[in-house]
């Protein structure tokens, strides 16, 4: 599944084209390194985002197509969620 499709899915970013920016800009690495939108996300691969003034370190559990908002969750895990440092 594509980086900004799952990102979507999973409910970190509430829509694809703001997933996609991000992307574009840089503020989503995956494994330590930049990711385009049109990565193709696997199991345990671990994810850091740059929303805002907030940093979150999250690794893939699951990638499925759809997702309830009640399981939006399980589709990762949260290893760090933290204000962004200067």
């Amino acid at each position: 599944m594509r980086l900004d499709k799952y990102l979507k899915v999973s409910r970190i970013i509430k829509r694809r084209t703001v997933a996609n920016e991000a992307c574009d800009a840089g503020r989503v690495l995956v494994n330590g390194k930049p990711a385009r939108a049109s990565y193709d996300v696997k199991q345990g691969d671990v994810m850091e985002l740059q929303l805002g003034s907030r940093c979150i370190r999250a690794q893939v559990v699951s990638v499925n197509e759809y997702a309830r908002k009640e399981n939006a969750e399980e589709m990762y895990k949260i290893l760090s969620d933290e204000p962004k440092t200067l």
